[in-house]
C-alpha cells in the first residue's frame, strides 16, 4: 500500500495540479502542430493515462479536431441565431418562425450536429404535404447554413434530406365552379362588411400578394393621378408597378376619404391601427356566400385567370404579378384555348400555301412529250433521246451518239417561305 502510495504521488512530467490540494489535476503537453495545450483531467490516474494517450497520437503524427474543446453548441442556439437573422432578412419570418419553433421543440437540446437518419425518420413521422415538407426542410436547411457561416457546426444534414415531388399548383378562381359565385361573394360582403368592399376589389383588380396589400403599401405608393400602385418590397424582393383600372382607383379613392391620405391604407373601424389581414371578415363573408374551398389568396389567382382568358399574354401577365420566373405564371397557359386555337389554325393555312406552291411550280414543268419528240436539226439532222437523257444525232450518214448538256427536268419542291 505505501509503495502503490508512493508511486502515485511522484511528479509525472506534464500533471498537474492547478490548484494544490484541490485533487483536480491538469495535463499539459504539445500537439502535432507544435501548439501548447492544456486539459482540466481530474483524478491523477487519469491525468496520468491521457497525457501518455496524447503523446503517443503525436507520436503517430494524429492531429486533434479543430473543434477541440470547443464550447458545445445545442440545435436550439442554431435555431434562435436564424430566427434572429429571418426577422431581419426574411420577409416571410413569421410563417419561418412558426417552423422554427417546432424544428426547435423536436430537436432543440440535442448537440448541432444531428445524425441524418434521425433527421430523416423525423421528417418521415410527419404527415405532410409535399409543399410543406419542402418548406420545412428548406428553414432546417437554411438553419444549418447560419451556423456553418459562424462557425458552430461543421455540415449541413439538411442538404441530403431528399426533396418531395410537388403536384402543379392549384388555382383556384371566382366563378370557376358556379357562375354567380362572385355575385355572391360580393352580396354577402355588403351583407355583413360593407366597410371591406374596397379591400375585396382592389385584390381582385390589382393581384396583389396578402402581405403586400395589407403590410407592405402605404399612401406613399398610390398615385391616383397617374392611377399607378407601386409595391416597394414584394416577396422576391423586387418592386413592381401596378397601373390601377377604373375599378381600383374607385376604391382607392373610398379609403382615402376615410382616412384623408394619413397612416395605414386599410385601417381598423375602430382606433385605425393597421389591418393585418382579412381573415376576420373574409372567411365569414365566404361561408354567408356559399363559396367553397377558397381562400383570399385565390383572389389573386382570379385576377390571373381573367387577364390570361382576356388575350393578355403570360410575359405581361408575369410581370404584374411579380412573377421571378415565367414557369409561375405557365400554369394560367391552360386558360387561352381559343388563343391556343388561333395558334394551330394557323398552321392549317401554312400547309394549304405550300400545297398551292407546289401546284403551280408542276404546272410550270416541260411535259413529257417535249423529250419523246425528235425535232430536225440543220443539214437535216434529227435528235432524239434515250432514256438516260442522252442525245442521239441521226444524219443520212449514220447516228452519233453525244451527251446532252442540258439541264434534266427536275421536280422543283416548293420553298417554305410562303407568305
Amino acid at each position: 500500500m505505501a509503495t502503490e502510495k508512493a508511486a502515485n504521488d511522484k511528479k509525472v512530467r506534464g500533471v498537474f495540479e492547478k490548484i494544490p490540494g484541490s485533487g483536480v489535476y491538469w495535463i499539459r503537453y504539445t500537439d502535432a502542430d507544435g501548439k501548447l495545450r492544456r486539459e482540466k483531467i481530474g483524478t491523477k490516474s487519469a491525468a496520468k493515462a491521457l497525457v501518455e494517450k496524447r503523446r503517443t497520437a503525436v507520436r503517430e503524427g494524429i492531429k486533434l479536431p479543430k473543434n477541440f474543446r470547443a464550447r458545445p453548441v445545442s440545435f436550439g442556439e442554431l435555431c434562435d441565431d436564424y430566427l434572429v437573422y429571418a426577422k431581419a432578412h426574411n420577409l416571410g419570418k413569421d410563417v419561418d418562425g412558426y417552423r422554427i419553433t417546432k424544428l426547435k421543440a423536436a430537436f432543440g437540446t440535442r448537440p448541432a450536429s444531428i445524425p441524418l437518419a434521425e433527421l430523416r425518420d423525423w421528417f418521415a413521422e410527419q404527415s405532410w404535404e409535399p409543399g410543406t415538407f419542402n418548406r420545412y426542410r428548406t428553414v432546417l436547411a437554411l438553419i444549418f447554413k447560419l451556423g456553418i457561416e459562424n462557425q458552430k457546426t461543421e455540415a449541413n444534414p439538411a442538404k441530403l434530406v431528399k426533396r418531395r415531388r410537388e403536384p402543379d399548383g392549384r388555382v383556384r378562381f371566382l366563378n370557376q365552379y358556379e357562375a354567380d359565385e362572385e355575385a355572391r361573394l360580393r352580396e354577402a360582403v355588403m351583407k355583413k362588411f360593407p366597410q371591406h368592399m374596397p379591400e375585396l376589389d382592389i385584390a381582385l383588380n390589382t393581384g396583389m400578394r396578402r402581405s403586400e396589400q395589407y403590410l407592405r403599401i402605404d399612401w406613399t405608393c398610390v398615385d391616383l393621378l397617374r392611377c399607378d400602385l407601386y409595391i416597394p418590397k414584394t416577396k422576391n424582393g423586387a418592386s413592381r408597378h401596378i397601373p390601377l383600372n377604373p375599378e381600383a382607383v374607385t376604391a382607392f379613392r373610398d379609403l382615402y376619404a376615410r382616412t384623408k391620405g394619413q397612416g395605414p391604407i386599410f385601417a381598423a373601424k375602430r382606433g385605425g391601427e393597421r389591418l393585418l389581414g382579412p381573415r376576420h371578415w373574409f372567411e365569414d363573408a365566404l361561408a354567408e356566400a356559399k363559396v367553397k374551398k377558397f381562400t383570399w389568396h385565390d383572389l389573386r389567382h382570379t385576377f390571373a385567370s381573367r387577364l390570361v382568358m382576356a388575350g393578355v399574354d403570360l410575359r405581361t401577365a408575369a410581370e404584374l404579378m411579380g412573377h421571378k420566373r415565367i414557369q409561375m405564371t405557365m400554369r394560367y397557359a391552360h386558360l387561352a384555348p381559343a388563343h391556343k386555337l388561333a395558334a394551330v389554325q394557323k398552321l392549317s393555312s401554312y400547309n394549304a400555301a405550300i400545297e398551292k406552291r407546289i401546284d403551280v411550280v408542276s404546272n410550270q414543268l416541260p411535259s413529257s412529250d417535249s423529250f419523246n419528240s425528235h425535232p430536225t436539226l440543220e443539214n437535216g439532222v434529227t435528235q432524239t433521246h434515250d432514256s438516260n437523257g442522252t442525245a442521239i444525232l441521226k444524219t443520212g450518214r449514220g447516228t452519233d451518239t453525244r451527251t446532252d448538256t442540258r439541264p434534266k427536268p427536275t421536280l422543283v419542291i416548293a420553298s417554305e417561305n410562303v407568305h
